[in-house]
């Protein structure tokens, strides 16, 4: 087809597959991951044949919200499409859309932007493999070849993922405390190459939680950052600052994300800092989520770094829109993870690429998830030197594994989970009585 013609394209069909994949046993103060996590992979085929495609979160209610969008996508120009669909991200107006007290994927007031950004995806993915064009290209602002990303250790039970007879060897094994995070991150940066650190935090009382930093710090000399997810109270996040100053502080390319409740405790965790003379960098993506969000977490200094995330920003160009945002007002720009595949791994390292005012390393579950569930063709997405290189072909650079997926559509049908609940896996295999209670220290 000439490619003058391309710009005629229709979308002629809408594939939309509900995946299970296995995940460790890992804490937060969420609670503790079920033994699989759910995505959901969109497929658009234009009427040429050229397929795009894209990964969002899980289970049945953001399948259900791509399958309402299905008569709307049918017969669309995919080079119009997302313009089309607007309304579903609005002006970024709409108030507190924070999920302080949601796991991510599962804030109800994130659905629409959460539904926008898959067909967003998708469709860059169609128009760039149309053209053999990467799809940071598109985007127009390719400013890195190669994306840094961090390890991202946890605390852990022993296991895994899995259930059954799909139950999964245990790569990293249990890490419940300092020694085992010490040797976890070990493992991650053998195998990845990785040169910073993302340590989830939230799960036991501070002060082991702040040796383990220590320890991370003083073995690897590399960039901590640390998430406890709003599990403290402002005096908890104070103490913590003060005690961990070298370690997280501005200087050493650390920061402490989401400490406490809210952009008013945040707040007040920085101004008492910095009256103490301690300049450690507040991040977060639980209390700032929306644009709505962002005038009042920066005039109030509540926040240093925003983690992005084009699943629930409302897709690519909004992450570049915030990241513009935030270099106006000297804001950090870091960006967050969930557990996902390679389609989602693509997409994040193609948004990171196009975007100029990416200040920190970027977050990924990726070394959590398997081989055996990866529906990227040819495998799992190689991480060399702690970077995803940006392939020169053409949209995502990936094709679907269509056994592999049917494998994850499979293993989704034979699970009983159909959405995230962390606090119900904790009830079930370590505190019968556990309850997310923030604060809790």
């Amino acid at each position: 087809m000439p490619k003058a013609s391309l710009f005629l394209m229709q979308i002629a069909d809408v594939q939309i597959h509900k995946i299970a994949i296995a995940d460790p046993p890992l804490r937060s103060s969420y609670g503790l991951h079920q033994p699989y996590a759910l995505r959901t992979i969109l497929e658009l085929r234009s009427d040429d044949g050229v397929t795009g495609i894209a990964e969002t979160y899980g289970g049945e209610a953001p399948a259900a919200a791509l399958e309402a969008l299905k008569p709307r996508l049918l017969g669309a120009s995919p080079f119009r499409l997302t313009g089309q669909f607007m309304d579903l991200i609005g002006g970024g107006g709409g108030g507190d859309r924070s999920q302080t007290l949601l796991v991510p994927g599962e804030n109800p007031l994130d659905a629409h932007p959460r539904t926008y950004a898959a067909v967003e995806t998708a469709c860059l993915d169609l128009i760039g493999k149309s053209f053999d064009v990467p799809l940071c290209d598109l985007l127009g602002t390719r400013v890195r070849d190669a994306v840094p990303f961090s390890a991202y250790p946890f605390y852990k039970h022993a296991g895994g993922g899995g259930e059954g007879s799909d139950a999964r060897e245990d790569e990293y094994g249990e890490a419940l405390t300092p020694e085992g995070l010490v040797e976890q991150v070990r493992k991650m940066i053998a195998r990845y190459g990785f040169k910073d650190i993302k340590f989830k935090a939230g799960v036991f009382d501070p002060e082991i939680e702040i040796e383990t930093v220590r320890r991370l710090h003083r073995e690897f000399h590399l960039p901590v950052r640390m998430d406890p997810n709003s599990a403290w109270t402002v005096e908890t996040a104070i103490l913590v600052g003060r005690e961990l100053q070298a370690e997280l502080g501005a200087s050493s390319g650390g920061y402490l994300e989401d400490p406490t409740v809210g952009i008013e405790g945040m707040a007040a965790v920085r101004k008492t800092l910095l009256e103490k003379g301690i300049d450690v960098p507040l991040a977060s993506n639980v209390a700032v989520t929306c644009f709505a969000d962002l005038p009042k977490a920066f005039s109030r200094g509540a926040v240093q770094i925003v983690l992005c995330d084009h699943h629930y920003w409302g897709g690519m160009r909004q992450v570049q829109h915030l990241a513009k945002i935030c270099q106006t007002w000297g804001i950090g720009l870091s960006m967050h993870s969930n557990s996902h595949l390679g389609v989602s791994m693509m997409a994040m390292a193609h948004v990171a690429a196009a975007t100029p005012h990416l200040t920190y390393a970027c977050d990924t579950h990726y070394p959590w998830s398997q081989e055996k569930d990866e529906v990227v063709l040819g495998g799992r997405v190689p991480i060399v030197d702690g970077c995803i290189r940006i392939p020169q072909r053409g949209g995502l650079g990936v094709e679907l594994d269509y056994d592999q997926l049917a494998h994850g559509r499979e293993r989704y049908v034979r699970c009983p989970y159909r959405k995230r609940d962390d606090e119900a896996e904790m009830r079930k295999h370590v505190d019968s009585d556990w309850r997310r209670i923030l604060p809790r220290w």
